[in-house]
C-alpha cells in the first residue's frame, strides 16, 4: 500500500513560513506536499514562488479545501487564536507557531474544540532538536555528571533594533521577549524534565514600565529530582551567555554556542541538498569535565548531537497519518502558558 501523502496550507506568507517550516517538510517529500499558502497581501520580492503551490488571498481557499489535511499558521502572535479556531472549526489538523496563543484559557478551549472536532492542534516547537539541547540531554544521560542538581539554558540576542525599540517603543505583551522567545527555552525544559513542581517567573521592562521587555529569568523547580532548570535571555547582551550549562556533584558540562541551523537559514542556506546544514565545527562542540569513581578528573570535547527540525514533521505525520499521540502535548503548552501570563502579569 502505497504511502499517504499529507497535503499542507500554510496561513502566512513571511518569515516563519518560509524559513522554519517549508525547508523541513519538503525535505519529507514522501510524507508532505505543500498545496496552498495564504496571505493579505501575496508579492514575491522577498520570498520566491515555490514551483506547484497555489498562492491565494483568500483565506477561505485553505479553509475550505478537501485536499488540505493540515493547516500552519505563521502569522502575528495577536492572529493565531482566531485563525486557529476557525481551522479547527473546518476540521483541519492545526500547527501553530509560539508562544501558540496568548492565555490558557483560549489554549484551553482550543484543545477542546479539536478534540469535538475529531482533529490535533499543537503548537511548532521545532526547538525540541536544536543540536545543543539534545546534546546537553545527552551528556546528563551518560551519567557522568553524577547526580544533576542545576541546569541553565541562555537564549540571548544583540540587535541595536530590539535595543531601540526598548528605549522608545511600546509594551505588548504578545511581541515581547517573554512571548516572542522564552517559549523556546521553557518548552524544551518541560520536554525534557517535565511540567515543574513550581516556579518562579521574572521579565523585565529594562527602560521602565510602558516599554517592551526585553529580558527574562524564569527558575523551575523539581523537587522530585532535586533539580533547579534556569531560563534566562536579554535583547542587550553584547557577549552571549552559555547556551547550555548542566552542573552534577561529579561534574560539569558547558555549550557555548546554539544550534546552527538559523545560522544557516539566515543566509538561505537550506537543508535540501546541504549535508552539513547546521553542523557545528569541532571549535563549537562543549566542553565536559568529570571525575571519576577513583577521583580523577577527565576533560573532553563533546560532539554535538546532529539533529533537525524536519524531525517536527516527522512526529506531525505520525500524529495525522497514523494518528500518535502529538508532539506537544496540551498539558506541556498549558504548563509553559501559566509560566508565560505569571511572568508578565505586573507589566504594564
Amino acid at each position: 500500500m502505497a504511502r499517504r501523502i499529507l497535503s499542507i496550507g500554510f496561513i502566512g506568507n513571511g518569515k516563519g513560513t518560509n524559513r522554519y517550516h517549508i525547508p523541513f517538510s519538503q525535505v519529507l517529500p514522501e510524507k508532505f506536499r505543500v498545496k496552498t499558502v495564504h496571505a493579505r497581501h501575496i508579492r514575491h520580492d522577498v520570498w520566491p514562488a515555490l514551483p506547484n503551490v497555489t498562492y491565494t488571498c483568500d483565506l477561505e481557499a485553505v479553509l475550505t479545501d478537501p485536499e488540505i489535511d493540515v493547516v500552519e499558521i505563521s502569522t502575528p502572535h495577536s492572529t493565531h487564536y482566531e485563525l486557529s479556531r476557525q481551522a479547527l472549526k473546518a476540521g483541519k489538523h492545526v500547527v501553530c507557531d509560539k508562544a501558540f496563543v496568548g492565555t490558557v484559557a483560549q489554549a484551553e478551549e482550543l484543545y477542546a474544540l479539536a478534540d469535538a472536532q475529531g482533529v490535533t492542534v499543537q503548537c511548532y516547537q521545532n526547538r525540541r532538536f536544536d543540536s545543543d539541547y539534545l546534546t546537553a540531554r545527552k551528556v546528563m544521560e551518560s551519567g557522568k555528571l553524577g547526580k544533576v542538581f542545576e541546569i541553565v539554558t541562555h537564549y540571548d540576542y544583540w540587535r541595536e533594533e530590539f535595543v531601540e525599540h526598548g528605549r522608545t517603543g511600546v509594551y505588548d505583551r504578545l511581541s515581547g521577549i517573554v512571548y516572542g522567545h522564552s517559549c523556546h527555552c521553557v518548552d524544551q525544559l518541560i520536554d525534557w524534565l517535565g511540567v515543574p513542581d513550581r516556579w518562579h517567573a521574572e521579565a523585565r521592562q529594562l527602560y521602565g514600565p510602558g516599554r517592551p521587555d526585553l529580558y527574562f529569568d524564569f527558575d523551575l523547580y523539581y523537587d522530585d529530582l532535586g533539580i533547579k532548570a534556569t531560563a534566562a535571555a536579554s535583547y542587550t547582551a553584547a557577549i552571549q551567555r552559555p547556551s547550555f550549562e548542566v552542573y552534577g556533584d561529579r561534574g560539569t558540562f558547558i555549550k557555548v554556542e546554539k544550534d546552527q541551523q538559523e545560522r544557516d537559514l539566515k543566509h538561505f542556506y537550506l537543508p535540501a541538498g546541504h549535508d552539513d546544514f547546521g553542523l557545528d565545527t569541532p571549535e563549537q562542540w562543549g566542553t565536559l569535565r568529570y571525575y571519576d569513581d577513583d577521583s580523577r578528573m577527565h576533560q573532553e570535547r563533546v560532539e554535538t548531537v546532529r539533529s533537525s527540525y524536519s524531525m517536527f514533521y516527522d512526529a506531525l505525520y505520525e500524529t495525522v497519518a497514523h494518528g500518535a499521540p502529538p508532539l506537544v502535548r496540551p498539558e506541556e503548552t498549558l504548563a509553559q502558558l501559566r509560566i508565560l501570563e505569571d511572568a508578565v502579569k505586573d507589566l504594564r
